[in-house]
């Protein structure tokens, strides 16, 4: 048995260093409570939500809600070719993002509204906060809508099924504040999140285990699994608030939550607007932290230690046709080597050894283990 070692990856093209930003004596504060985003990029939707953390006055409550163009979003601590379908995310061109918080992963898009709540760490209680998003679904028309054991929003009617969820939450903590932030499906494209969020990976450090026994078997499909030392998502039957409310709409959802978050916290503060533009508060910072959110380091150099183990049938006929055993190890020695400390899921032509150029088995072997990667 052969193993090889590759490295955590991310994507080929993405190759600066992030660094972390951090707050001096004159850092600028957060002046309001409320902030609505008109805009709908992602980068900058989720780097004003980590500028607003740090920058409010840890005693103060917060509440932004916003909505964004289609993406996927994982976990802090996610690995992304287990949780998302690579292949799929590529063809329909959406692009995926790590947040800064924990958490499974969620499909973004304009039927998506996003909530985030901000408050004192001393006073910080995940179900308070989620039944104030729950007060203002039902003022919306959903009575029936409940709050579950994960914090998560559901509706148990609508000849669906019980815990049928239309939105999914997270957490942060540091320090002094605290934040839950969650997703609200009014009317997503749920055929796209389906297909994107089923990865193909079974389970979740990455070791490719090749078998000389299996010189001798026919041709066979990859069986893998990943194993992982990240956080994997809970998966859950999703629905719309439309499938069981037609006119609900991101305006009226936005209201209704603004409403209940100044009742509930006692904040008399109206709408605060914001846009991308160096008039936006913070804007510098929040443009070093969308341009963090892109780089390597921080989409696929944070994945969290993990193993990809590789079962294949490999079709190169009988071994009296290798020669001796010895030719043959010494073929996978060489596409060992080649492949330790490569990138995960990124390998170049140019990594290809010369010698390995002609040989058509071991070709054939190389050429799946990149498409597989990159799946």
């Amino acid at each position: 048995m052969i193993s090889s070692v590759f490295h955590r990856v991310t994507r080929a093209r993405l190759t600066s260093h992030y660094t972390r930003s951090s707050s001096t004596s004159a850092a600028p504060v957060a002046r309001h409570s409320i902030y609505v985003s008109k805009s709908t990029n992602p980068y900058f939707n989720l780097s004003l939500e980590d500028w607003l953390f740090k920058h409010k006055p840890h005693n103060d409550s917060l509440l932004l809600l916003y909505r964004d163009d289609p993406c996927v979003v994982i976990g802090r601590n996610q690995n992304p070719w287990k949780e998302v379908n690579m292949t799929e995310l590529r063809r329909v061109g959406v692009p995926f993002i790590r947040r800064r918080s924990g958490g499974g992963t969620v499909y973004h898009d304009l039927g998506n509204s996003n909530y985030s709540i901000h408050l004192p760490r001393s006073s910080f209680d995940r179900n308070d906060s989620a039944k104030v998003v729950l007060r203002a679904i039902q003022s919306l028309g959903l009575a029936d809508a409940n709050v579950n054991e994960r914090n998560d929003i559901c509706n148990p009617n609508g000849g669906i099924g019980f815990g049928i969820h239309a939105s999914g939450s997270a957490y942060k903590i540091v320090n002094r504040r605290a934040y839950h932030h969650g997703t609200m499906l009014i009317s997503s494209e749920l055929g796209t999140l389906g297909k994107l969020l089923h990865s193909n990976k079974v389970s979740t450090s990455v070791f490719l285990d090749l078998d000389l026994e299996s010189l001798q078997l026919e041709n066979d499909s990859f069986q893998d699994t990943m194993q992982t030392k990240g956080v994997a998502s809970v998966r859950s039957p999703v629905c719309n608030l439309r499938q069981h409310k037609p006119d609900v709409s991101h305006e009226g959802f936005v209201h209704a939550v603004v409403r209940e978050f100044q009742d509930h916290y006692n904040i008399r503060e109206e709408i605060t607007w914001v846009d991308e533009g160096n008039d936006c508060e913070g804007a510098e910072e929040i443009r070093k932290g969308m341009h963090e959110l892109t780089t390597w380091d921080w989409a696929f150099g944070q994945t969290p230690e993990f193993t990809y183990t590789l079962e294949h049938t490999l079709s190169w006929g009988k071994l009296a046709n290798w020669g001796d055993i010895s030719e043959v190890r010494g073929h996978l020695d060489l596409l060992e080597r080649s492949l330790a400390g490569e990138k995960y899921g990124f390998l170049k032509d140019e990594a290809k050894p010369d010698e390995l150029v002609g040989n058509e088995s071991i070709e054939q072997l190389w050429d799946e283990l990149v498409e597989e990667m990159q799946s």
